[in-house]
């Protein structure tokens, strides 16, 4: 849990175009379960993620708290940019065009299969079953990489990772937070034939299963190219899913069989298992 609320955190700092420098953690811990040997790994998982990230742990609170049945973080980060290379979750503007990094569902990959693992030995093969329970680190949750390789490119528009409620619904963020349509293409997404296998068996949609560790960047269309060289220069797979248009076409998705609206999940998929 200590590693895990540093990336997610450094994440947020990273899609602002921002380098994450600084974090505070509290940290409470339930009265009944909580031991030294808890306590330690706590911090020591914190920490080790703090240093992969470039980050200091500067402060926070922990206490032992009635009550809980898990431990809970809540973490802070903060970090420093140049106020002219900010960038804002409202900046897609028409002509546009969308990058995915990775692929989606990799947070929902890794939770399914580490929670469930005795309910997939006959879905998955035990190779793939571990493979996928490392989602978390391979390709991992961190998007921190490819937030600075787009910065440094130049003119990112509007960076957005997606969590909760999937890519789906970063694309609908995207889009309401910039007042623009969006086009995307289904067949451009990449989805990991093992989140495919673990949504088929629990009949989820990838598109709204939660997807950390994948990292939406809308560039002009001029730049595009040039992030897209960069960032498998540095074995980041990436790809354009579509394109920012004007409001009034809609966000739509392009399948195979035709043009439809992007569904928008009023929950995250990952809660129907």
């Amino acid at each position: 849990i200590g590693w895990y609320a540093v990336h997610i955190n450094a994440n947020d700092i990273a899609t602002k175009g921002a380098r994450p420098l600084w974090y505070l953690a509290t940290l409470l811990l339930p009265e009944d379960l909580t031991t030294e040997a808890v306590v330690e790994k706590i911090f020591h998982d914190t920490l080790e993620a703090c240093r992969a990230v470039g980050v200091t742990l500067i402060g926070g609170h922990t206490e032992v708290t009635d009550g809980l049945s898990r431990p809970i973080v809540v973490g802070q980060m903060l970090g420093e940019t140049y106020k002219n290379q900010l960038v804002r979750a409202d900046g897609a503007t028409p002509g546009d065009l969308i990058i995915l990094t990775k692929g989606i569902a990799i947070e929902g990959t890794t939770v399914i299969a580490r929670e469930h693992e005795t309910d997939l030995f006959d879905v998955l093969d035990q190779k793939t079953l571990k493979k996928s329970r490392q989602f978390i680190h391979s390709p991992g949750i961190s998007v921190l990489q490819e937030a600075t390789i787009a910065t440094e490119c130049g003119s990112v528009h509007a960076m957005h990772d997606p969590t909760e409620g999937g890519l789906a619904t970063a694309l609908h963020e995207l889009a309401w937070a910039a007042g623009v349509g969006l086009r995307v293409r289904t067949e451009a997404i990449p989805v990991f034939p093992e989140t495919q296998a673990l949504c088929n068996h629990y009949h989820l949609d990838p598109l709204g299963l939660i997807a950390s560790g994948a990292l939406l960047i809308v560039v002009p269309s001029a730049e595009a190219d040039l992030v897209l060289a960069r960032l498998g220069h540095a074995a980041i797979s990436a790809t354009v899913i579509g394109e920012v248009t004007d409001r009034r076409h809609g966000i739509k998705m392009h399948t195979a069989s035709g043009v439809c609206d992007l569904p928008l999940f009023e929950q995250d998929e990952l809660t129907k298992v």
